[in-house]
């Protein structure tokens, strides 16, 4: 849809909205908003119909019992709403863009074949394969990143930077110059330690969709303040033109979670499955790189490094000494055995969340 108006962009009248990224941002955001809750009711009877039910653990929560076949795999929901609202509202010839739309649906595709085959022969991948499915997905976006997406000279009186520069929050300009032998291997550790720590914090009713709302939203505000170069100016910030289609595609993943959310709420009528969390949880790795936002995603998601944590300190612990640190892991499990309903535990978690991300938007202004 871009497409076809751009060239009507010089020409007075209502057309001229769409040459206006922050209203195609809003309306990417509703059309996938409104994608998922028209189409939402008929995928879920779907996977009811083909018995795409979720198989709960032994060892969880006893709560967790009633919600054994669930449909999983919602994501799918979310990855069509992402796709068709970004091919009707973003620029397809923004490398950048491009770039995060492959990446996102690359890992999406590899939580649809683990959950199929989880589902079709009870057993899904190895923990080693999916790691190494991720790892390769990150090679592959780094790589490219650096070396084909072009990142234009900045402009008189920008803050300079490099592609493989690393920004630190409360720091004014460019720390370091990582250079390619560590930007890539660090690059890989923030795509797939979000990947994974969103799929992590995937567990119950609404926690992980509401959470990377909070997020998605929080770097959506970034991209389109980095892709503004008077307010990139103004707040000491790197200047990136493309960046301002990167918070199209990120208020269109918004719009979608949002959307997914009205049937994920608790009581859950869908569960997301690895196809959504490993998807969602590397569009914010990747935007988060593109927008050289990287160590503020440590803070806007804290909530998902706080889960991921959780797990490691757990395995270690247990591994070292024998002894548990938390009744159970990930986090969002210990509150529940300690007691707290499962709606407390998420809409605390959410508010927490909420704060962090205001927190990293604090940063922008202390530099």
């Amino acid at each position: 849809m871009f497409e076809i108006l751009y060239q009507s962009f010089e020409t007075p009248g209502f057309f001229r909205l769409f040459s206006y990224v922050s209203f195609r941002a809003l309306m990417s955001a509703v059309f996938a908003t409104s994608f998922c809750i028209f189409l939402g009711p008929a995928l879920i009877r779907k996977l009811h119909q083909i018995k795409f039910g979720e198989s709960i653990r032994g060892d969880g929560p006893s709560s967790h019992q009633a919600k054994a076949g669930t449909p999983t795999m919602g994501g799918i929901l979310i990855l069509a709403a992402v796709l068709v609202s970004c091919l009707f509202w973003g620029d397809l010839r923004d490398p950048l863009f491009l770039l995060v739309l492959t990446g996102t649906l690359a890992l999406g595709g590899i939580g649809f074949l683990d959950d199929y085959t989880k589902l079709r022969k009870k057993k899904g991948f190895s923990a080693r394969l999916k790691m190494l499915l991720t790892l390769f997905v990150a090679f592959s976006f780094s790589v490219f990143y650096y070396q084909f997406v072009p990142i234009p000279a900045p402009q008189s009186g920008a803050i300079a930077f490099e592609k493989s520069g690393l920004f630190v929050p409360f720091i004014k300009g460019q720390v370091l110059d990582m250079t390619v032998y560590l930007a890539i291997p660090f690059w890989m550790l923030v795509l797939v330690g979000s990947a994974h720590a969103v799929n992590l914090t995937d567990g119950l009713d609404g926690l992980a969709s509401g959470t990377v709302i909070i997020v998605a939203a929080t770097l959506g505000a970034m991209a389109y303040i980095t892709g503004t170069p008077r307010a990139a100016n103004y707040l000491n910030l790197p200047y990136i033109p493309d960046a301002h289609e990167i918070s199209v595609f990120l208020a269109a993943l918004t719009g979608a979670t949002l959307g997914f959310l009205w049937f994920n709420a608790a009581p859950a009528m869908v569960f997301m499955g690895d196809t959504g969390s490993l998807a969602l949880g590397g569009a914010l790795g990747m935007a988060a790189i593109v927008i050289k936002k990287e160590l503020l995603l440590f803070i806007c998601g804290g909530i998902f490094v706080a889960e991921a944590l959780s797990v490691i300190l757990q395995v270690l612990s247990f591994k070292l000494t024998g002894k548990r640190i938390f009744r159970m892991s990930p986090l969002h499990h210990h509150f529940e055995l300690s007691g707290w309903p499962e709606t407390r535990v998420v809409i605390r978690f959410w508010l927490i969340g909420i704060l962090l991300s205001l927190l990293a938007l604090s940063t922008l202004r202390i530099q």
